[in-house]
């Protein structure tokens, strides 16, 4: 037993730095990722995938990959008919959503470049990689859909059998929901007597690329169907395979082991999984796939990509009035497991911590014949930070202002908390100034500001430019009744389970599963210190539908203030079951109990006994009140009554030199404010990751296709990740004003760097060159088009030629034909 009676009290746990339980495993490669499981008998697969966009697939042979050495089996989509199942969409957003069939191996008709097309069985991977370039299969090109804006316009249809590329179109109005009034009419005032500004803005294609690649371990000898799969969502991956191959949900079990990276590039039920699954159950043996990193890139879901146009009003004093958003958004060829959501979960976060009186929002979701997209990091949450920011700083420039004044004016204040926006969400606490003052004081904002005078009045070459980002972002998916009102496929509920075992140390079971988060570190923090036992005495088991038999996995920054908040709930379970046993040992009565630092105590008096001890008198069951069972162990479901709201104030310095176009950023500063924290050193690295994905979507990637339809960036070569060595030392810390919708206090971190730095960036690029007519910059912000924005060549996305124009539709006429806009 590891406590008894006279043990000292255990010091405080949440808020304290530790090292994270996880990393003696993780660092020194002590563990097992999918790829490294090796059963009897196992056999390995290739896929053969298609090398165009688009086309008909006329022929398919594979006598000379089935002769090569040791392949068992070469399959096609004919082949394995309807015992591949298909690919579903869990969040139709509107009931007319056109989505094609997608199955996991094409059959007639390939509709992006990395579609597969066959699969090869081989005794080795390296044989099956070999006999796939065997594999002989013709195709009748097709006209592809490439490009967003004019795949909108149906010049060339991705899915011919459709009919049309426009998905869903999908509309807030605030004058309509009751939350605001009519932009319209606002913006129609603002034309005759204020300020009216229309921008449009590119959010790019990116790549997730994550550090493991996908794998999948399928082994059907047993009485059920294990899947090991490096996936974010083991609980919702079990669900999909059951509910579209016909495999009973009770002979499935899916783990996912340590799992190397994700950020919303694993929250996909994907076409590898199906097949694995599919070819398993074929060939009657366990069964693996491990991407390579080519196909990652091409194959594994894209994040972003759309076309913003944004109109906002304001009166001459910078008071916004209104705003109106129109998206395009690329599905990519599929409509994915929530990729048609994304664009949605933006919605409302286009008003951010501002006080619209009127707002409108619509998205038009499109086909193209690109790679599916789906979530990434943030989730349609830094799209809409980006483009209302970058138009703060617009507003700020049309007033002749500083970019903090205009936004304190129409920022929330903290007094006036809790606070529905105009999109309809209540903001339960915040407060924008605290973090604002902090970050400029941590900055040296004034002091910068001088220095940018003085180059700008010098005519330096190198300017300085100052951006700025605040920020807030809805965190924790949920709740379920919410979600169901936007027809999501699923709830936003978690589950989890203490149990106290004979000798005093305790498990726990959570049903959100982590890839590099930190959870069995911040979850053994919380149970030791609701339960009063040492950290080191709690297990943390996740990632295995057996062993966590409810869950819905981890995404959208919900495993801590939703995960975390039923942990919370299952421990005072097991507390309230062990009073009863401490009281019937003790002799008294329930209500005259204390229980603190692990102990109950007599109130008054020095008689009690650790939680411990009677765990293992629970075990013994010699002596318990009449009718207890014989056990503390306790379960909670939690759903929660709102979303939570974490922001910050991000300041970036960069300096532009205006003869080259090269950028450096001199200095990043941030402040978040994420509630309570539970480990600060979790914190500060979880922060400072999501800074380099927000940063280097400003400054340097892009998923980049050919004229044809290839993926031009399909490697590290092309697609360009920044290292260690082209950052710089962030200067990170927090305010914190608690969560009043969790018992903890908390709100989510895991996207909040992510979502604020990148518009950081690119405002002080922007900022720099303002003074030389720039007034925008499209991402990557690279040298070349920097350099071209500063010489006035319109391809930068510069200011000396306007973009060309958005595809115009009418949001009040759901599939209205569209034609084009006027450039604003």
């Amino acid at each position: 037993m590891t406590a008894v009676q006279d043990a000292p009290e255990v010091a405080k746990e949440i808020g304290r730095d530790r090292r994270r339980k996880e990393d003696q495993r993780l660092i020194t490669g002590r563990t097992r990722w999918t790829d490294n499981i090796t059963l009897p008998g196992m056999l390995h697969l290739a896929m053969v995938r298609s090398p165009f966009a688009h086309a008909t697939i006329t022929s398919i042979d594979t006598s000379a990959a089935k002769a090569a050495t040791n392949v068992v089996d070469v399959v096609t989509g004919e082949d394995l008919g309807e015992a591949q199942g298909v690919l579903i969409n869990a969040w139709p957003i509107t009931p007319d959503q056109k989505a094609p069939t997608h199955l996991p191996v094409a059959t007639g008709r390939v509709a992006f470049a990395g579609e597969i097309v066959a699969v090869v069985v081989a005794r080795t991977a390296a044989e099956a990689r070999d006999a796939a370039e065997l594999v002989d299969v013709e195709y009748d090109v097709l006209p592809a859909a490439l490009d967003l804006r004019e795949s909108a316009e149906d010049t060339v249809l991705a899915h011919p059998d459709l009919g049309t590329n426009k998905s869903a179109l999908w509309v807030f109005d605030s004058n309509e929901a009751g939350t605001g009034g009519d932009v319209e009419a606002a913006i129609a005032e603002a034309r005759a007597d204020g300020i009216v500004l229309e921008r449009e803005y590119r959010q790019q294609r990116l790549i997730p690329a994550f550090m493991e690649p996908r794998s999948t371990v399928v082994d059907p000898t047993g009485e059920q169907l294990t899947v090991w799969s490096a996936t974010q969502i083991p609980h919702i991956l079990r669900f999909a395979l059951a509910a579209t191959t016909g495999i009973p949900e009770s002979k499935l079990r899916v783990i996912a082991p340590d799992v190397g990276g994700g950020f919303g590039g694993k929250l996909q039920t994907t076409p590898e999984e199906w097949i694995t699954v599919a070819v398993a159950r074929r060939v009657g043996r366990p069964v693996k796939y491990t991407e390579t990193r080519s196909e990652s890139l091409m194959a594994a879901h894209h994040g972003r990509d759309q076309w913003q146009r944004l109109t906002l009003a304001a009166d001459r004093e910078g008071n916004v009035k209104a705003l109106k958003v129109d998206l395009l958004a690329d599905l990519g060829a599929y409509v994915s497991l929530v990729g048609g959501g994304v664009p949605v979960l933006g919605a409302f976060m286009f008003n951010a911590i501002y006080k619209f009186p009127a707002y409108r929002f619509a998205v038009q979701t499109v086909l193209t014949n690109k790679t599916w997209t789906d979530a990434y990091r943030g989730a349609g949450r830094p799209e809409a930070t980006f483009a209302i920011e970058r138009l703060m700083d617009e507003l700020a420039a049309e007033l002749g202002v500083d970019p903090l004044e205009v936004r304190e004016r129409n920022w929330i204040k903290h007094e006036e908390f809790p606070f529905t926006t105009v999109a309809g969400l209540e903001y339960d606490s915040g407060n924008y100034e605290a973090a604002t003052a902090r970050a400029k004081e941590m900055f040296g904002y004034d002091e910068l500001r001088a220095e940018q005078r003085r180059r700008r009045d010098s005519g330096d070459p190198v300017q300085l430019g100052i951006g700025v980002s605040t920020f807030t972002e809805m965190c924790g998916l949920a709740p379920s009744r919410v979600l169901g009102s936007l027809d999501y496929g699923a709830g936003g509920w978690e589950h989890a389970s203490v149990r106290m075992l004979a000798t005093g140390t305790v498990e726990v079971v959570t049903g959100a599963s982590a890839h590099g988060q930190g959870h069995e570190t911040a979850f053994s923090q919380i149970v030791a210190d609701r339960l009063g036992v040492p950290f080191e005495d709690v297990e943390v088991l996740h990632g295995d539908t057996q062993v966590a038999h409810k869950g819905l996995d981890t995404y959208g920054s919900r495993s801590l203030v939703v995960g975390g908040e039923a942990l919370v709930k299952a421990t005072d379970k097991v507390v309230e079951k062990a009073k009863v046993v401490a009281a019937h040992l003790l002799e008294a009565s329930a209500d005259d109990l204390e229980f603190g630092g692990g102990r109950f105590t007599v109130r008054g008096t020095d008689q009690g006994m650790a939680i411990q001890e009677i765990a293992s008198a629970v075990f013994a069951a010699h002596d318990l009140p009449d009718g207890m069972e014989p056990s503390l162990d306790s379960d909670a479901t939690y759903d929660p009554v709102n979303f939570n709201y974490p922001h910050g104030t991000h300041l970036c310095a960069m300096e532009v030199d205006t003869e080259t176009g090269a950028l450096t950023m001199r200095k990043y500063v941030c402040v978040d404010d994420i509630g309570n924290v539970i480990n600060p050193l979790i914190v500060a690295g979880q922060v400072h990751g999501g800074l380099v994905q927000g940063i280097a979507q400003a400054l340097w990637e892009e998923a980049v296709y050919d004229e044809s339809g290839t993926l031009v960036s399909g490697s590290f070569v092309d697609y360009l990740l920044p290292t260690a060595a082209d950052t710089i030392s962030f200067e990170v810390d927090h305010t914190t004003t608690p969560s009043l919708t969790n018992t903890l206090g908390t709100k989510g971190v895991g996207e909040a760097g992510t979502i604020a730095s990148t518009p950081a960036v690119v405002n002080a690029v922007v900022d720099a060159l303002r003074p030389l007519g720039v007034t925008d910059v499209q991402m990557p912000c690279t040298p070349e088009r920097v350099w071209k924005a500063i010489n006035g060549d319109g391809a930068s996305g510069g200011p000396a030629t306007e973009a060309a124009a958005m595809p115009h539709f009418d949001p009040a006429e759901p599939g209205a034909d569209s034609t084009e806009g006027d450039a604003r």
